[in-house]
């Protein structure tokens, strides 16, 4: 698109969406003094955000360090959705001592004793572009790197698994009746290739190539391969003890950053991520609760949700985004911090958060 006419389109987007953040600090000064190759740079990042414009980031890296590169236009889209200051500097720590606070369940009522909880990360390593950049040759590249460093995974008891590739003609290829068991059963993830706002950013490209998931024997450690990052690591359990969850999450990244290269990470935002919404920890923590009193008929979450947020954390129905609360009042409930947050306080405020619902819920 030609320069004038893309700070133009930039200028309608942001007068009819003022949500879309990159639209709000588009600066087309800025844009001006960059030379040609960066400015096409940019415009891969900012493309999700152009050709969709009710975007809320409007913006997908594609590189580990454009971050850095072009910190003037991201750093203050950054800062605005994760409620930092711009006066305040950004250091993200990181903590993983599960033994420096109890956060089991149980403790605030034996009712919470078995919970689906499920906390997952995600990882980049710094030998490939990010997903938005990545050819075919290079998603199934990686692919084959993760399966390596899977195999050797494999042999440790407490993780050993398999691998399961969704990419035609791979030796590890599985049917595709399995691949919907999978996502029936909430551990693979969907069909990338019809949503807008990765086919604009580059990240579905080349569907189903490159992508997979590893899956633990006890099908509570999950590694998925090619989806929005390099890597989305996860445990899912049911029970109550946040603390188990978290350890043995700390515990498989760790054994896993052993057996693949480095991983992305910035000083400032931490984790680096295709999405500017997941630097720092790149973690999300949920859990799910029944709160029928709290959710109008057991469906309507929007009192919670304003409850919710007053406590760090969002709500979502029992079908994800933009779905009523399920049976019994089931509903999601996440903390919203990622950044400049650790993984332990995020941990903590899971905890606490559910404590509090749960004794408004028992009140009413």
């Amino acid at each position: 698109m030609e320069i004038n006419q893309l700070v133009k389109t930039i200028k309608n987007i942001r007068r009819s969406n003022p949500e879309n953040l990159m639209a709000r600090h588009f600066d087309a000064e800025y844009f001006h003094t960059l030379d040609d190759q960066s400015r096409r740079n940019l415009y891969e990042i900012i493309k999700t955000g152009i050709d969709n414009p009710d975007s809320t980031m409007g913006a997908y890296a594609q590189n580990p360090d454009d971050y850095d590169q072009f910190s003037q236009l991201l750093d203050p889209m950054i800062r605005e959705f994760h409620g930092i200051d711009p006066a305040t500097s950004i250091t993200q720590k990181h903590d993983w001592n599960t033994s420096a606070s109890s956060c089991n369940l149980a403790s605030i009522d034996l009712r919470l004793k078995d919970v689906s909880m499920r906390v997952r990360v995600a990882r980049n390593v710094t030998t490939f572009p990010l997903p938005g950049s990545m050819n075919k040759n290079q998603r199934v590249e990686f692919e084959n790197l993760a399966a390596r460093a899977f195999a050797e995974l494999s042999r440790q008891p407490e993780f050993g698994g398999k691998y399961l590739s969704i990419t035609p003609g791979s030796a590890n290829e599985i049917n595709a009746e399995e691949y919907e068991q999978r996502i029936s059963a909430h551990q693979m993830f969907k069909d990338m290739s019809n949503d807008p706002y990765l086919k604009s950013a580059g990240i579905s490209n080349d569907w189903p190539h490159g992508r997979g998931m590893y899956v633990s024997d006890e099908e509570d450690f999950l590694v998925w391969v090619g989806e929005e990052d390099h890597l989305r690591i996860m445990t899912m359990q049911r029970g109550g003890n946040l603390n188990a969850m978290f350890e043995r999450l700390g515990n498989g990244i760790e054994m896993l950053s052993t057996l693949l290269p480095p991983f992305a990470s910035s000083a400032q935002y931490g984790n680096v991520t295709s999405c500017p919404t997941n630097l720092g920890t790149a973690m999300r923590a949920s859990l799910h609760m029944k709160l029928p009193r709290s959710t109008s008929n057991g469906k309507d979450i929007s009192t919670l949700k304003s409850k919710a947020q007053t406590l760090g954390l969002a709500v979502r129905g029992a079908g994800g985004e933009h779905s009523d609360a399920g049976k019994d009042g089931l509903v999601d409930i996440s903390p919203v911090g990622r950044l400049g947050i650790t993984e332990m306080q995020i941990m903590q405020r899971l905890y606490d958060g559910a404590a509090q619902l749960w004794l408004t819920e028992t009140s009413l």
